[in-house]
């Protein structure tokens, strides 16, 4: 008894060997399910259902991280060093310019967290459980072991489970298995040591239904499941996308100037027998101005700004990076029914082998769709709806649901106590199956007598854009159970003829597309006649074509070398989707791939950028890290740029940032080893990059020029540096003529030389923002509101503080007006080179 207490306690003990009212029983459940509160207590207990036990840091975590940074922490440090041994007054100072910089990224950050969190939820994936006797959908998190599912073509199974019910049941098990091809699965108990292959009746989290229905019972969840377990050894983590890699490649970049120019500026201080804790707190503060340490803030206001554009233009973002990843894409892979075509399948026709019209292979094919329960399509929803049958005379006894390796579904039905079975799906796969043809009512030929005569129906009709489907019979006498071999010696019956026009403006969306470097590729499991016959209409009259057949004989590398090339692929395989994919990526290009299907998984993971629509399967939209809530091109090419608008405001604050801030604080840092006293205090060092941040915070409502978005654009680290040179040596060239104006032509104090330069510095700052947020001329792009407004009130508060009560807290002086006057006239002297730099920059250098 004791035993038992503990199992159910902590429910994790093999279930395979159990009857579903032996594992009932462990779990304290029943087969209606749990109540609401014993669900909720259930989650207490057992954890939320995911992987990683890490929980969401929360505001809480969001304002700490704001601090993580080493300078930040070692500024901590030495500020409290300060007010132990000396004074007190500027190192809380120090203490609460750097606090309140914390607080402003927390609360940016916080709210962009929030937002994006509610876009997610728009999408989040749910599962079906029995809840207080109420089928109800939550979310796969809230997910408990006891849990009663109902499961059904294209459901995430999110969760280890054992079956109570099933039918018809196929399920994907490659993420454990490795077999691509479905598991069947049925509620036989099996021996406790079967492999978990061999698992007939259970169900493991990370796979998916491919076809029919089933009840199940949640066992173990989490970290507990196969998948968790294997997930926990590996130490499974998400690539690294393009975007994260620039960042992070960019951080180590800007970490080592750091510290080579702090450590020199310290140990240079030192020698120079200045005070080690005056050198020690002037080297941090130096490094605290060169460190973008907005730039994680920066990055998640802009993400989450852009994520919400997107929203408003029908996009919804799962995975934050992947907006980057969106707006440098290239290609575009994409099937053609919903996306190219209107999506709304209709049936033209149902044919005998001759061509013509023929009511008995249409009631045929209306017995298969109307009695099929698997895999839910717009081919059996159209039978259904233009036909009509009074079939009540006909008892359906099995079926075969439809899978993508055999491509076709087979149903037995009994009718005057004689069993039939249908068999419909792609034609020559169906034609493959058959012995005999049905030539009249009443005769059958061998079917390699009329072969020639179907496939050129087909053909004919495949060119004129229809999508043929083949309908054979087989009479079974009394038997009423099959298998897949019973699919063989059939009677081909007739032709199938379907019809989805192309969308109304999807010529004009695919030449956006092409306008903004994306080149659309067409992947399709229909034939090439009917892939021909719509490129035809959609304006692609110069294509090349590429079919599955011959795929298969192209090596991987010959594949990477032609693939770019090949504009439709036909007759494809789904598992060639992501083979398609993988040697696109090879070959150099940022692809994105459209799936709504069970059987685009693979590609949708293998893909740059996986994208999927409200109304696909939860598999799919599962995968996906975008989610289109129309199945529209259209809806794409507003996505895209609004990926590169996201992607060029976060690139002008890395240029901000390892501009004028690099030139200087490098001209700070030079000028201290010269001068008899620091050229700035600690304390007016972070009060200059706090003011200089304000601007930099709006920058992702900025506008963006055109040509910003004309064309895909990746990180470029060599760029980068040329542009901190370049912009940073202008800057410190500025900076050094303001020392000079200082120090000997106009004599100054010590205090109006550090006023003198702080104005300079802040003012300069703010306006260099205005000239290398565009590679336009900066009079010629005008800037945001709230990017303007920022800029002129920081200009406006740094050319008052000298005048207010704050000026003595922060050592600044009043300056006469002539210093204010020379001091305006370097900066807009700065200005205007800074402004032809970039011209000829630009010219030379292409970002």
């Amino acid at each position: 008894m004791a035993q038992k207490k503990e199992e159910t306690q902590n429910p994790i003990f093999t279930f395979w060997n159990l009857s579903p009212k032996d594992c009932l029983d462990r779990l304290n459940a029943t087969p209606l399910g749990l109540c609401q509160t014993e669900a909720e207590e259930r989650i207490s207990k057992y954890g939320a259902n995911r992987l990683s036990k890490k929980k969401d840091s929360g505001s809480i975590g969001i304002f700490f991280s704001q601090f993580k940074s080493p300078i930040i922490l070692l500024l901590f440090f030495a500020a409290g060093l300060s007010i132990v041994v000396r004074d007190a007054t500027d190192a809380m100072i120090i203490l609460g310019i750097v606090l309140i910089s914390g607080v402003l990224g927390f609360w940016q950050e916080l709210g962009a967290k929030n937002a994006v969190a509610k876009l997610i939820a728009m999408v989040q994936v749910r599962v079906s459980v029995f809840r207080d006797n109420v089928l109800r959908d939550v979310s796969l998190e809230n997910v408990v072991p006891g849990d009663i599912l109902r499961l059904s073509a294209g459901d995430v199974i999110p969760a280890d489970c054992l079956l109570l019910e099933s039918k018809d049941l196929f399920v994907n098990e490659a993420t454990l298995t490795g077999e691509t091809y479905p598991a069947e699965k049925n509620t036989e108990t099996v021996s406790k040591d079967s492999a978990l292959s061999n698992r007939t009746n259970s169900l493991w989290m990370g796979t998916h239904v491919i076809s029919g229905e089933a009840k199940a019972v949640v066992v173990k969840t989490g970290k507990d499941t196969e998948f968790g377990k294997i997930s926990e050894r590996l130490k499974l983590r998400p690539l690294e996308n393009e975007f994260e890699a620039g960042v992070r490649k960019f951080g180590f970049f800007l970490l080592h100037i750091t510290l080579l120019l702090v450590i020199a500026i310290f140990v240079v201080n030192v020698l120079l027998s200045r005070s080690v804790l005056d050198s020690f707190m002037f080297s941090l503060a130096l490094a605290v101005g060169l460190t973008p340490q907005l730039l994680p803030a920066i990055i998640s206001i802009n993400l989450s700004h852009g994520a919400k554009r997107m929203a408003e233009k029908k996009v919804i973002v799962k995975r934050l990076t992947a907006i980057e990843n969106f707006g440098n894409m290239n290609i575009i892979c994409s099937d053609k029914t919903g996306t190219l075509t209107e999506g709304t399948v209709r049936m033209e026709s149902a044919m005998d082998i001759f061509g013509n019209k023929n009511e008995n292979v249409a009631l045929h094919a209306f017995i298969n769709a109307s009695f099929e329960t698997g895999f839910i399509n717009a081919i059996d929803e159209s039978i259904r709806n233009d036909l009509k049958f009074d079939i009540s005379g006909y008892k359906k006894e099995d079926e075969i649901p439809y899978d993508f390796v055999r491509k076709c579904l087979s149903i037995v039905v009994t009718h005057n106590g004689e069993s039939t079975m249908i068999t419909k799906g792609a034609l020559t796969n169906v034609l493959s199956l058959c012995s005999f043809a049905q030539s009249d009512p009443e005769k059958k030929v061998d079917i390699d007598s009329v072969r020639d005569q179907i496939l050129k129906k087909y053909e004919d009709l495949s060119a004129k854009g229809y999508r043929i489907l083949g309908l054979s019979v087989k009479d079974l006498g009394t038997a009423s159970r099959i298998s897949k071999l019973e699919e063989q010696n059939m009677t081909f019956l007739g032709l199938l003829s379907f019809y989805d026009p192309p969308k109304p403006n999807v010529n004009r969306t695919i030449s956006e597309l092409n306008g903004l470097g994306v080149s659309l590729k067409v992947i399709t499991g229909d034939n090439r006649f009917v892939a021909a016959s719509l490129c035809s209409q959609i304006g692609l009259e110069r294509h090349r074509t590429l079919c599955g057949s011959d795929l298969d004989s192209i090596s991987d590398e010959a594949l990477t070398r032609m693939v770019g090339d090949v504009d439709v692929f036909a007759e494809i395989e789904p598992n060639s989707k992501e083979r398609i994919i993988i040697a696109l990526k090879k070959a150099g290009n940022v692809v994105g791939y459209i799936g709504d299907g069970i059987n685009d998984v693979s590609a949708l993971h293998s893909a740059d950028v996986g994208i999927s629509v409200e109304t696909a399967v939860d598999v799919a939209k599962n995968a996906a890290d975008i989610v289109l809530l129309e199945k529209d091109l259209e809806v794409l090419v507003d996505g895209v740029q609004e990926g590169r608008v996201t992607f060029a405001n976060t690139l002008k604050y890395v240029f901000m940032a390892t501009s004028a801030n690099f030139g200087n604080m490098f001209s700070m840092a030079g000028v201290s080893l010269f001068l008899p006293f620091l050229p700035l205090l600690p304390k007016q060092i972070l009060l200059t990059n706090f003011l200089t941040d304000f601007p930099e915070m709006t920058i992702a409502t900025d506008r963006v020029d055109p040509e910003m978005i004309s064309s895909p654009k990746r990180w470029d680290i060599v760029a980068i540096r040329k542009f901190m040179i370049v912009f940073g040596l202008v800057s410190s060239f500025f900076d050094y003529l303001t020392f000079a104006a200082l120090q000997w032509v106009l004599q100054v104090s010590h205090e109006q030389f550090r006023t003198g330069w702080f104005i300079e510095s802040v003012v300069s700052a703010s306006l260099i923002v205005l000239v290398i947020r565009t590679r336009n001329p900066f009079y010629k792009s005008r800037p945001s509101k709230p990017l303007l407004f920022g800029t002129l009130s920081v200009i406006a508060v740094t050319l008052a503080i000298p005048y207010t009560r704050v000026a003595e807290i922060f050592g600044l002086v009043p300056l006469p007006l002539e210093f204010t006057s020379l001091l305006f006239g370097i900066i807009l002297l700065y200005i205007s080179v800074a402004e032809i730099a970039k011209r000829r920059f630009y010219r030379k250098v292409k970002i």
